[in-house]
């Protein structure tokens, strides 16, 4: 990873950050810029780094360019459970362990090289190493996931995620015994201001605002099972939101600790969407996983 620090001179003060850095840093576009802003590696002073912040004279940005990507993604034939498919889109039933986009670290054994293998055609808005990708799940979170098979369909998907049309259930199973048996987290989420690899709840304007609504199911002999609703989707919601509730994901060695378990256990359980086509609305519910009914979750939950 290339590291590069810049010192804002008194001419450049009240410039945006991201108009700064992209005549500062040298064959990076502004777009390249507001991508690595939001992934977290630029930081201003030390801290979290925002796209519009106004600089001012001296302070610091450093800059983080993560090394190049390889160039073409390869088809795998790799197994994929599919719940649902048709000539504009699929929906899986995605394993922990699995990886949705190839990324640093891990360029093969992704969903998507399994989906160019298994598709003829993807959504090209993602681009050459996110075809057909709506939305992600974490590599340890299993359960439904949407994927467009073209632009139509990317852009009407994309669209409702956009606009909170839909519907996303998931099961978690988390440390101790809540007081309350139901409720609503509102708290905005924000890089970590030293981790920044974590996100945290923030206050102020530094977060994203940020609803989570959840239900305990019952009590099992290794914690509680409780189904969150997402009414918004920043990266690790859940993950974050019920740790902020004193409630942590069993088996989360980010947020939590993994304990006995060898992933975060929380799972896409149901999924609804207006298909992009025909305008019915679609209700897609994902089996439970193995490693939750040896935790004591029923196969059949209701």
């Amino acid at each position: 990873m290339k590291t590069s620090e810049f010192r804002v001179e008194a001419a450049a003060a009240g410039a945006r950050l991201d108009q700064f850095l992209a005549g500062a840093a040298a064959g990076l576009s502004r777009a390249r810029i507001q991508d690595l802003i939001k992934e977290g590696h630029v930081t201003l002073n030390g801290g979290v780094a925002k796209a519009s912040a106004r600089l001012r004279a001296g302070d610091v940005l450093t800059l983080n360019e993560p090394p190049a990507v390889p160039t073409e993604t390869v088809a795998e034939n790799i197994s994929l459970d599919v719940l649902f498919e048709d000539d504009d889109l699929i929906v899986l039933n995605k394993p922990a362990g699995l990886v949705v986009h190839p990324a640093a670290g891990n360029w093969s054994g992704t969903v998507v090289n399994a989906l160019l293998h298994h598709c003829q055609t993807l959504s090209g808005i993602g681009g050459e190493q996110r075809p057909g990708i709506v939305h992600r799940l974490d590599k340890d979170t299993s359960g439904c996931l949407v994927v467009a098979k073209n632009d139509v369909a990317h852009q009407s998907l994309a669209k409702q995620f956009a606009g909170r049309e839909v519907t996303k259930i998931y099961l978690a199973i988390v440390v101790g015994k809540f007081k309350r048996l139901s409720g609503m987290i509102e708290a905005p989420i924000g890089r970590h201001p030293v981790q920044r690899k974590k996100m945290t709840v923030v206050t102020g304007d530094r977060g994203r605002a940020s609803k989570t609504g959840y239900r305990v199911l019952r009590e099992l002999p290794t914690g509680t099972l409780v189904e969150c609703t997402l009414h918004t989707g920043r990266t690790h919601q859940i993950r974050v939101h019920l740790k902020h509730l004193g409630h942590p994901l069993l088996g989360d060695e980010v947020y939590g600790r993994r304990g006995n378990f060898a992933r975060q256990m929380l799972h896409a359980w149901k999924l609804g969407f207006v298909h992009p086509r025909s305008g019915k609305h679609l209700n897609f519910e994902s089996p439970i996983p193995p490693d939750f009914i040896e935790a004591g979750v029923p196969q059949n939950l209701p």
